[in-house]
């Protein structure tokens, strides 16, 4: 067991402060009740902190602030490891994660193929939100993330500002999977798409012509 504890603080400190870890991540070191053991030790030693159930933080230090919380999308990573889950962020969250809002959301809240999940991070819940498979077309790449951005925004909204912030946060390999994905995206989205990428992308040059 010793060996187990230092062998599994050794990965955890590896990932640096801020990670968020889940058992099954250790599984390959001992078994799921040795791996729960050291964990639930490491909790009682503050060198852990529990953010949910099966879910674990090495919290980051502040001289100002003290420990930091996790990030939200680092506990949804952790959560959506446990299942082998793809994530897509929704609404407000993907419109902030480009720079389109500043708005402060209630709740940080995915899509995702698997279980739905929740968590809290202080009074924050991090929601996991169970879609089907179709809904996922664009998960894991830069597109779901524009996608789910202008829904939150509506077309009426989308206004040159929008397509200059878009141009600006994205890079050009981003923008050339805008133009392969416009398939899977709605008709009013792929005009959108081809405006963003027509600066610096030759096929949405091409494509528009």
């Amino acid at each position: 067991m010793p060996s187990l504890e230092k062998t599994l603080i050794r990965r955890i400190r590896g990932r640096g402060r801020g990670g968020v870890v889940t058992p099954p991540e250790f599984l390959d070191l001992g078994s799921r009740a040795a791996v729960d053991q050291v964990l639930s030790r490491l909790v009682k030693k503050n060198v852990l902190r529990r953010v949910s159930r099966g879910i674990y933080s090495y919290p980051e230090k502040s001289e100002l602030l003290g420990e930091v919380a996790p990030a939200p999308e680092a506990v949804a990573r952790a959560m959506a490891r446990r299942g082998a889950q793809r994530l897509m962020p929704t609404g407000a969250l993907a419109a902030n994660q480009l720079g389109l809002t500043d708005q402060v959301t209630a709740k940080v809240e995915y899509l995702t193929d698997g279980a739905s999940r929740r968590a809290m991070i202080k009074r924050l819940p991090v929601v996991l939100k169970h879609t089907s498979t179709r809904n996922l077309a664009t998960a894991d790449r830069v597109t779901g993330v524009v996608i789910q951005a202008l829904r939150f925004l509506r077309q009426s909204k989308v206004t040159e500002e929008v397509i200059l912030k878009l141009q600006e946060r994205l890079s050009a390999a981003d923008k050339e999977q805008l133009i392969r994905d416009i398939p899977l995206a709605p008709a009013w989205m792929g005009e959108v798409f081809r405006r963003v990428a027509m600066t610096s992308s030759p096929s949405a040059r091409k494509s528009k012509a």
